[in-house]
């Protein structure tokens, strides 16, 4: 059973990494692209248009997506229930939005948002008919071809976007690729899994998730506010360019979060869902993964800290710098996220969506205080950065409290071990990152980048090593001989 586990949980991985990271050179290069032919006020009055419209997408899944992963026992009849309710509900949610476009344009003030929001919410339709086909390939672990999906549609959505923006579609490229991107993802996983539309919502179906499902979209609410609050009132009261400014940084600190752990999170559920009943062999198998997450989270957000300004020049160009200040903050959370991001998949596979509801309350009532903290008392982007970094920490603690003590019923001891070795590396990075940060001051963004990058890998594989972590040396010479 555990080298079952062990085998799908790797190969599920292995998959998802494959399309993920060749997804991130293509990712980069469309993002660098337009951030040279749009302006800030372009990406902060989309950047509005979409937070807007992934409020609105929440009530299209409402929870059922992770439902019909955990629940094994949901007939044809029941997930033809299902999707029909996704499809009508999607239908009114999507003329709902397209109706209140008006309603937020003349809050934002800027009409070019209303064209903008009554386009995306084609988006809505798809999405909320996606739900069903979408959650059946996470059921049955079918992650090479999940992965080999992703691939295609990030090559032809931004394709169109870059092609868009170089004929002179201005913004408008940039709400191509969600656009694109919703059509392609309903065409191939309907065909996969076609499913029987009926008119009915299904009601008697959605009982029997309902326990589940319920806390799950309530988090999705909150978590919603939590993540997206501090666009729209940075978008309102502080100004669209700011808010470009700052989406740019916000984008940049969840590059790594998007490419590092939703490689990983999309197959913890289905996978650890087999011990649901297991809480102690749960744990055991989630701190293995933990400690994988730290090593790679923790020194990463030092790295990040050090080369912010030559990460956002070399990606974006010099028309970006006032992101740099906000970036540099924001990457001290990315090891706390990256880490913190993995617990949702451990909430739902243990069946405790109750206590996901809970961390995501206090977690967003938190978050909200420190943004309306750093907008409203302080009014700069980076109060506003240094408050989220602090109300990500205090989440962070609250959460595994949480999942410990209520969910696994343990001593949170194993956990905190896990993050001493990973701490301790990313310290010595640091103590090295300081004196050079000042040595090369001035110098070609592309050498000091190098530079950096080669004493923290240096750093980091020499400790890896010497304590025994992993044996790189033995690994490397096991390669050799091999190739002999």
């Amino acid at each position: 059973m555990a080298n079952n586990i062990k085998r799908q949980l790797f190969s599920g991985v292995f998959y998802t990494a494959l399309a993920k990271y060749s997804g991130v050179i293509i990712s980069l290069v469309i993002a660098g692209v337009l951030a040279r032919l749009l302006s800030p006020d372009d990406f902060g009055i989309v950047a509005i248009a979409t937070v807007i419209i992934a409020f609105f997408n929440l009530f299209t899944d409402m929870g059922v997506s992770p439902a019909i992963i955990q629940h094994k026992s949901l007939t044809g009849d029941d997930l033809a229930d299902i999707f029909s309710f996704t499809v009508w509900t999607g239908i009114g949610i999507s003329v709902l939005f397209f109706g209140a476009s008006w309603l937020i344009a003349d809050y934002y003030e800027s009409d070019i948002l209303r064209t903008l929001c009554q386009l995306l919410s084609v988006n809505l339709f798809f999405a909320s008919a996606t739900i069903v086909p979408g959650a059946l390939f996470y059921r049955n672990k079918e992650f090479k071809f999940i992965a080999l999906r992703s691939f295609i549609i990030q090559i032809s959505a931004g394709a169109a976007a870059v092609t868009a923006a170089l004929c002179g579609a201005g913004l408008y490229a940039l709400i191509i690729n969600p656009i694109v991107s919703s059509i392609l993802i309903f065409i191939i996983s309907y065909h996969r899994y076609p499913q029987r539309l009926r008119f009915t919502l299904g009601l008697g179906v959605l009982r029997k998730i309902f326990s589940y499902s319920a806390y799950q979209f309530l988090f999705n609410v909150i978590n919603y506010f939590s993540r997206n609050l501090d666009k729209l009132l940075i978008g309102k009261y502080m100004g669209m360019s700011p808010l470009g400014y700052y989406e740019k940084s916000y984008r940049l600190m969840m590059l790594p979060l998007q490419n590092i752990t939703q490689v990983i999170t999309p197959v913890m559920h289905p996978i650890f869902s087999d011990f649901q009943n297991d809480k102690a062999k749960l744990a055991t198998s989630y701190e293995r993964i933990l400690r994988f997450l730290s090593f790679i989270g923790l020194p990463l957000s030092v790295l990040l800290f050090f080369t912010a300004q030559e990460v956002t020049l070399i990606i974006f160009g010099d028309q970006w710098l006032p992101s740099v200040p906000v970036f540099r903050i924001l990457a001290l959370s990315v090891g706390v996220q990256i880490i913190l991001s993995s617990s949702g998949s451990i909430f739902q596979a243990a069946g405790d969506t109750r206590s996901l509801f809970v961390c995501g309350v206090f977690s967003s009532v938190l978050n909200v205080a420190g943004m309306l903290l750093g907008i409203f008392y302080f009014g700069t982007l980076t109060a506003v950065a240094t408050c989220i970094v602090a109300t990500f920490t205090i989440n962070f603690v609250q959460c595994y409290w949480q999942m410990y003590r209520v969910t696994f019923r343990r001593s949170a001891l194993p956990f905190v071990r896990q993050l001493i070795s990973p701490l301790v590396v990313s310290l010595l990075m640091a103590a090295a990152l300081v004196p050079m940060q000042y040595a090369l001051e001035g110098m070609n963004i592309f050498l000091t980048i190098i530079a950096k990058g080669i004493v923290s890998f240096i750093i980091f594989g020499v400790y890896i090593q010497a304590t025994h972590e992993y044996d790189l040396i033995g690994k490397v010479r096991s390669v050799v001989s091999k190739r002999k």
